[in-house]
């Protein structure tokens, strides 16, 4: 088992994983790219920093999904209304997600690990909940395949720990086939009542 949780192993099967994934769906990229050009216009990626291995931040790719449409005083509106039907398409299927595979090869998240939460939580989490970083985030994760936004936050973190503990590549391959199943699924893709995941305020796991 040790052999199987060894970081060259992994880094192998990232790179190898995400490398096939860009030539696999690489035409299914530039038409979504060019479907988003056309009813959001540009940028047609979605820019973030976020926290990644050890809470080191990285600028993580996705495809757009919402408008940046504000109210009377420049506020962005909330996201269930700039969510657009394309967008929603794209984010049933994880198909707003292929882009972090460019991610994946620059080595700052893995095909495989926690999802890089926003940089405004850093300071929010218990020690117990910050363990996530301890691993490089993933494109998936234990926690996704076992609920995904339909998860509270504290089980999302129990679960993501869980991993953090338990990962190595038999396992990897596991959450990768289970990913598939998910997202033809359409399963846990918003958290009840939310269009997308409320905000994490910091509660006790």
């Amino acid at each position: 088992m040790a052999t199987l949780r060894s970081p060259f192993l992994k880094r192998t099967l990232d790179v190898l994983g995400a490398s096939f994934a860009l030539l696999a769906f690489g035409p299914v990229m530039l038409y979504i790219g060019l479907r988003v050009w056309r009813e959001m216009g540009s940028p047609v990626l979605f820019r973030q920093v976020r926290p990644g291995l050890h809470g080191k931040p990285f600028v993580m790719y996705k495809f757009r999904t919402m408008t940046d449409e504000r109210d009377a005083e420049g506020k962005l509106l909330p996201d269930e209304k700039r969510l657009t039907r394309f967008g929603r398409f794209l984010r049933e299927y994880s198909l707003d997600e292929l882009p972090e595979f460019f991610n994946v090869l620059k080595g700052d998240m893995s095909l495989v690990g926690p999802r890089p939460l926003l940089v405004e939580y850093l300071d929010r989490y218990t020690p117990e909940q910050a363990r996530q970083h301890e691993v490089k985030p993933g494109i998936t994760g234990w926690a996704q395949v076992n609920g995904r936004n339909a998860l509270s936050w504290e089980e999302k973190f129990r679960l993501d720990v869980w991993y953090v503990d338990n990962w190595n590549v038999l396992l990897d391959l596991k959450i990768l086939l289970l990913t598939l199943v998910k997202a033809l699924r359409r399963e846990g893709i918003s958290a009840q009542g939310h269009a997308t995941m409320p905000e994490f305020k910091g509660r006790k796991a």
